[in-house]
């Protein structure tokens, strides 16, 4: 009997993957335990190996294809054996309307209407039904193979699903229960994935549609990147973020003077023990996890009827990788010591650089930290992590004239970006909790006693 190839569950939250790369052809030989295709989530790349030794018959998902979780995409078993969509790997059974018993010679022609044929005469097979009904298809939408009147078989179905746009499984759901046509809907997801949002602002009468500019001349245009994986998922979430937060944005200039000789003095005395020096980024962490403690408001977010403060501390620090931003999540950081939430830290970006993060590795953040210093930034609006309700942005530590003790002297300058969503804090306790971390920077040895176990 043959065996299901399917997408395996990677991580709480993934719910969907795009097909990156069949390793093998349809028809191949395979071996059990042999990567045979490379699928890619919002945070990285992932082999799928087969799960049993035979002739792998691949089915309609080309690279590019986005699909759920658990879905069958192939099946490995013998060479008569073939891919059935939406039921058991099994031999392949040719579509042909049954034939019906010849009729007496002098009885009159009398066409049988097809088996479960609804209202309106539409003639299709079982199976056809079955995949439309499936996939939210209305069958009388289907034309058949051999022209009008004639019965819907199941390559049909799956011809008319090749023509349709690209729709998450949800906004599939959600168009075919509210009778909308998925043609009718712009999609805004990667690769003009259609999805849950573009379905409910459809469904919205007086929606406005957003202005579209003008295409530019072909010239102009010298390389096209599609909008899928990791890039697709950054301009999809970005995009809800802004437009769905009411975010404001706290600026203020530290004096980073002392943070940056304290640094220097751990980084001299530490780097060989630890085999890395703490980074201002691990600083930052540290000092950010005790202030989300001593201000929890912050560490929340936002449900329909509610305000959800959330009882453990993940921050996520934003990497750059050739795939993209990813923010590796270090959970639990307020439990961590400064060695351990560094170590953690570098173990996590290493993956997210090399595309090898878990998903659960980069999903449950309750707070990020950005920073773009190391590019000569000083400051910047970043946008909220959702459902975080709020990121921190750093930017780069420089020579300032600054006053102090009523003199003007030369002192290490820091700005940070507190970006807030105010419809779950305030801007006075925001600015309370930024003021607090400014604080913990000027003044590095309030919190020296974090520094113990490290």
């Amino acid at each position: 009997m043959a065996e299901e190839l399917f997408i395996p569950k990677l991580g709480q939250t993934v719910e969907e993957v795009t097909l990156v790369k069949w390793n093998v052809k349809d028809g191949d030989k395979v071996k059990q335990g042999q990567e045979v295709l490379e699928v890619e989530t919002d945070k990285a790349v992932f082999p799928v190996e087969a799960t049993a030794s035979g002739i792998i018959h691949i089915g309609p998902y080309a690279n590019g294809a986005v699909v759920p979780v658990l879905e069958v995409v192939a099946v490995i078993g013998k060479p008569e054996d073939k891919f059935t969509p939406g039921g058991a790997p099994a031999p392949y059974e040719t579509e042909q309307p049954t034939a019906a018993p010849a009729a007496a010679a002098d009885a009159p022609a009398v066409a049988a209407p097809a088996e479960n044929a609804p209202t309106g005469r539409v003639l299709a097979s079982p199976r056809a039904r079955k995949l439309a009904e499936s996939k939210g298809i209305d069958i009388a939408q289907v034309p058949p193979t051999g022209g009008e009147g004639m019965r819907v078989v199941e390559k049909d179905v799956l011809a008319y699903l090749e023509k349709q746009p690209k729709a998450t499984p949800v906004a599939q759901n959600m168009a075919a229960q509210a009778g909308i046509p998925l043609a009718s809907i712009s999609g805004s997801g990667a690769g003009g994935m259609i999805t849950k949002t573009d379905v409910e602002r459809a469904m919205q009468p007086s929606s406005t549609a957003p202005a579209v500019s003008a295409a530019l001349p072909a010239a102009e245009v010298t390389e096209r990147l599609p909008l899928r994986g990791v890039r697709g998922i950054i301009a999809e979430r970005m995009g809800t973020s802004v437009h769905t937060t009411a975010r404001v944005t706290l600026f203020m200039d530290v004096d980073a003077t002392e943070f940056v000789a304290m640094r220097e003095r751990l980084k001299a005395r530490l780097k060989d023990e630890w085999g890395f020096a703490p980074s201002y980024n691990d600083l930052l962490a540290k000092l950010c996890a005790l202030a989300l403690r001593k201000f929890p408001y912050m560490n929340a977010r936002l449900a329909p009827d509610s305000v959800e403060l959330l009882g453990r501390i993940n921050i996520g620090l934003a990497v750059d990788t050739e795939r993209g931003l990813l923010v590796p999540v270090a959970k639990d950081a307020d439990k961590l010591s400064l060695r351990q939430l560094g170590a953690r830290y570098r173990e996590l970006a290493e993956a997210a650089k090399n595309g090898r993060a878990l998903p659960d590795d980069l999903t449950g953040g309750t707070f990020t930290i950005t920073n773009l210093g190391m590019f000569d930034v000083d400051c910047f609006t970043p946008v909220i992590n959702l459902p975080e309700a709020c990121i921190l942005g750093v930017g780069r530590i420089a020579p300032a004239m600054m006053v102090k003790d009523g003199q003007g002297v030369v002192r290490q300058k820091m700005t940070l970006s507190l970006v807030f969503d105010h419809r779950i804090v305030d801007g006075a306790p925001a600015a309370r909790f930024l003021q607090y971390i400014k604080d913990l920077i000027e003044e590095p040895y309030l919190w020296i006693s974090a520094l113990q176990d490290a």
